[in-house]
Parts: structure tokens; C-alpha cells; sequence
């Protein structure tokens, strides 16, 4: 019991980068944690998290053994929970990240369903378009779109997306529509920004260039499909963000993008915390939701 105590209070440390706050959380004194974390990197021959006046933050060594001991603590908690012949109800904070659209038009409903449910359930949604490192934000589930490599956490494909051109009919009638990439040097481009910069979105597959010269460019997928439903010129998104306004009319589908390569949509968690009451409640609804919705 004096190990699992350790290995508690370490979490503690490592999720609120704090001994200070991890000593409050647990009702202990701050000595003793720091006691007990010098014991167990002792113990274990190396570092687990570098301290400075200021901060306190993981070593690699102690993010990977920070992993392995959520999943064990979690295994450990519910077999204590069955032989107990306690609940499997979901219960406390789980914590969601997504992307910002994403979020808002699939997930934050799935998560008012849950809440319904489960009246001993909070959730904690973060909606971010940047890449949440789950083990240091404290994150229980990520919600991601993109290939992602392997790695130490487990992944479940729950939907996937491709990447689109649409302009609104009027536009198109006007101008066109592109038949091949070369087409689109004589169309009105609108570009969204992201990490890439303002042509990163006219990126194909595969490397594939389908640049030309941006009229707009904005760093808001929102404001470039505004643009384009305004009648400004053509805009490549994620199918879903503009699902509405395609089914609507107020977007037309240009085909010449018809054959671009899916992306996965994918549930990301700690292995061995598949099974924990709130994110198994959390990720079987999210299959089953988006399973049939217009990503």
C-alpha cells in the first residue's frame, strides 16, 4: 500500500506541476510528498520530474513512467471498485479536448447526452485547434484529425474526414468550375491559415500543389467559408465544416477534390483506461453517434 501511495502522490505532482498543490489535494503536508518523491526516484534509480523555483515539470523518464502508473491506478481502482461490488457509474471530472468546430458541432452534443445520463458525471471540454500533450494538460480524452503515429497511447477510429473544395453555386456560375489543378490559377482563391501559413490549406495529397493566388486569406475556417458562401471564390476545408452549407445549397462540392484521401478521426487516451467508467461511457457513444453523421 506504501508503493500505491507513492505512485498517487507522483500523479498528483506530475497533473498540477506542483507539490505545493498536490500536498493540498491529497491532505498531506508539503514535506511529505517531497519526501515520498526523492523515496520513489531513489527507489527507481532516476529523476522523475525537475524542480526549479518556479516549476516542476516531467523528465522524459517521468512521463513515461507517469503513463504506466495512471493505467495501473486505474486497473487497480476498478478491480477494488468490482470486488467492492461497487458501481460502474460514471462519476467526477472527465476531461475532453477537440478541435474548436469539431467540438462545437459533434462533440459538445454528445457530451450534453452524457451529462443527462449521468448526474454524478462532470466534463471539463477544451476546445483547441493545437495538439494537447493528454499526460501534462491532465487531459482524459483528445479528440483528434489527423494520421496519427504510433505511440504509447491507445487510439480508437471513430469517423473520418476528407478535405473538400466548395464554392457557392453563384460563384461557380460565374466563373466555372475547375476541372485540374491548373484550373484554379484563373479562380478567386480563399485561404485559411494555419501552422502552414496562408497556402498551407492548398496543400494536395501526397505533396500534390493545387496553390494559386489567394484573394482572402483569414485565420478563421469560419470566416474563409463565410467568404466563400458570400460568393468570394473557392475555399478547401474538412468535409464536416461545411456539411451544413452544402446540404443547405448555399455550397457547391467542386469534384476535382472528390478523390482526396481520408482522414481518420480518432479517440486518444492512456492505455488501460479504455475500461474506466467515464471514458468508456464517453468513447461508445461517440462511436455510435458519429457513425452515422455527415463528417
Amino acid at each position: 500500500m506504501e508503493e500505491l501511495r507513492a505512485l498517487r502522490t507522483f500523479i498528483a505532482v506530475a497533473e498540477h506541476r506542483s507539490f505545493a498543490e498536490a500536498a493540498r489535494r491529497l491532505h498531506l503536508s508539503p514535506t511529505t510528498v517531497t519526501r515520498t518523491i526523492a523515496s520513489l526516484e531513489a527507489s527507481l534509480g532516476l529523476a522523475l520530474l525537475v524542480r526549479t523555483t518556479r516549476s516542476v515539470r516531467l523528465t522524459e523518464e517521468g512521463g513515461q513512467f507517469l503513463d504506466r502508473c495512471r493505467a495501473g491506478i486505474a486497473e487497480i481502482d476498478g478491480a477494488f471498485e468490482t470486488a467492492r461490488g461497487g458501481s460502474v457509474t460514471p462519476r467526477g471530472t472527465l476531461t475532453v479536448t477537440a478541435p474548436v468546430m469539431f467540438g462545437r458541432l459533434h462533440i459538445l452534443p454528445i457530451i450534453v447526452e452524457l451529462i443527462e445520463r449521468h448526474p454524478g458525471l462532470n466534463v471539463r471540454l477544451l476546445l483547441l485547434d493545437r495538439v494537447v500533450r493528454l499526460v501534462e494538460e491532465g487531459i482524459d480524452v483528445a479528440v483528434r484529425i489527423a494520421d496519427l503515429p504510433d505511440s504509447a497511447l491507445h487510439m480508437m477510429k471513430i469517423g473520418e474526414v476528407r478535405r473538400v473544395l466548395s464554392a457557392s453555386p453563384a460563384y461557380l456560375h460565374a466563373k466555372g468550375e475547375p476541372m485540374q489543378a491548373a484550373d484554379l490559377r484563373r479562380h478567386q482563391l480563399i485561404a485559411v491559415e494555419n501552422e502552414a501559413g496562408a497556402q498551407g490549406a492548398w496543400e494536395g495529397d501526397h505533396g500534390k500543389g493545387l496553390r494559386g493566388p489567394a484573394r482572402l486569406s483569414v485565420n478563421s475556417v469560419e470566416a474563409g467559408i463565410d467568404a466563400a458562401v458570400a460568393g468570394l471564390g473557392i475555399v478547401r476545408t474538412l468535409s464536416y465544416q461545411v456539411a451544413g452549407h452544402l446540404s443547405a445549397g448555399r455550397l457547391r462540392q467542386i469534384g476535382m477534390d472528390a478523390g482526396s484521401l481520408a482522414l481518420p478521426v480518432s479517440l486518444l487516451f492512456q492505455s488501460g483506461r479504455r475500461n474506466t467508467p467515464n471514458i468508456r461511457v464517453f468513447a461508445d457513444l461517440a462511436r455510435e453517434r458519429l457513425r452515422g453523421a455527415a463528417l
